[in-house]
């Protein structure tokens, strides 16, 4: 099942039709990761109408589901829960994000365009907005944001400047207004030798949190770039006679 970027339910390589009630049920059970009570899935999937109307509900996504010919639910009298067997593209992203934010654990298996794809995509963005889903897809975008973050740091230290380069470039992609993912990108830029597209990014930096705060970098993203200011106040890189 795959819940990035967007839903999609396929084995091999055939896409499964799913009706949207049953798309709501699988992606809410897949991110709940464990069995909920009946009650909690119908009064969490509709929560605005009567617990009769609910449970009816319910019952109506479950038949639909069952009619799908591929077994997707584990079904009990009284728990739901995705089937063991299905294997969800959130849970594995998430996995590797909390690894690269293990600074004891190795990551270099897991440096991959793959990883990078998933920690750039957000979790069912399209979906309409509802109290449940808001708190899962803001949950994932911030994981995969440090994470990003994490990822960019240490392909810099493994001297993989590009691929460091691209992943510092979807953190601040995910969140603009995040100065500490600038900050990994501009390291890469200066541990590349490009220290043009490292002040390139600082002055990036500087003009969003300025736009759209108010704000001025802090002093550690300034003691990155060596600057002073010339020709009415442009920065720009300090040769090493200065």
């Amino acid at each position: 099942m795959r819940l990035l970027k967007g839903f999609a339910l396929v084995t091999g390589r055939t896409s499964i039709p799913v009706c949207s009630s049953v798309q709501r049920l699988l992606a809410f059970l897949a991110l709940q990761d464990m069995p909920r009570s009946r009650a909690y899935v119908a009064g969490t999937l509709w929560p605005d109408v009567t617990m009769s109307r609910a449970n009816a509900n319910l019952r109506s996504s479950l038949w639909r589901a069952a009619q799908m010919g591929h077994p997707v639910l584990d079904v009990s009298a009284r728990e739901l829960a995705l089937s063991r067997h299905i294997a969800v593209d959130l849970r594995d992203a998430v996995a590797r994000a909390h690894r690269l934010l293990d600074s004891s654990r190795p990551c270099d298996d897991i440096l991959t365009v793959q990883t990078l794809a998933d920690l750039s995509a957000d979790l069912l963005p399209e979906w309409p907005e509802n109290d449940w889903m808001l708190i899962e897809q803001e949950q994932y975008h911030q994981l995969r944001l440090y994470a990003l973050e994490a990822m960019t740091e240490r392909l810099t230290s493994a001297q993989r400047y590009g691929e460091a380069v691209a992943a510092g470039l979807a953190a601040v992609r995910a969140e603009p207004l995040q100065e500490s993912a600038h900050r990994v990108l501009v390291k890469a830029h200066l541990a590349a030798g490009n220290r043009g597209a490292a002040l390139h990014q600082y002055e990036q930096c500087r003009r969003i949190l300025r736009e759209e705060l108010g704000l001025e970098p802090s002093s550690s993203l300034r003691a990155l770039v060596p600057l002073r200011a010339e020709h009415g106040g442009r920065p720009r890189l300090q040769s090493s006679s200065t």
